[in-house]
């Protein structure tokens, strides 16, 4: 039977077991400033946005306690008003697209915070669009 260390070379099989031990995360600390950075940057789009959605919601719902959602006569404008939030959503992604081709920001990232922001740009026109009459 053939083990795995007859396999691959001895430099390989060394570059394995560091890996496995962690030889090389041992001694200087496993987070400096630039990991601390990349941390930051994966992190930042989920904490905006999460914040954004929570806002939107929470609106939303004390809206509904009080029972001041809004409402429209017309059937095509009462379904109008209830497709902001989503529209909002896809133009905010659509535009974050747009940017990421222009700008060097991963697409990933971008397309979070474009449909973030897309949430809170059709609550905004939810909110102006229900108070007229």
């Amino acid at each position: 039977m053939v083990g795995i260390n007859q396999c691959i070379n001895g430099r390989e099989w060394d570059m394995v077991v560091n890996m496995l031990e962690l030889k090389n995360f041992k001694g200087s600390g496993v987070f400096n400033m630039g990991s601390m950075m990349e941390i930051g940057r994966i992190l930042f789009p989920l904490v905006v946005v999460a914040g954004i959605a929570v806002f939107v919601i929470k609106r939303l719902q004390s809206k509904h306690k009080q029972g001041t959602l809004g409402k429209k006569k017309s059937k095509s404008a009462q379904s109008l008003l209830d497709s902001l939030l989503p529209l909002g959503m896809l133009a905010g992604t659509a535009v974050s697209v747009i940017i990421s081709m222009i700008v060097q920001i991963p697409l990933l990232s971008i397309i979070g915070l474009g449909a973030g922001i897309g949430l809170l740009v059709g609550y905004f026109a939810y909110e102006v669009y229900s108070r007229k009459p």
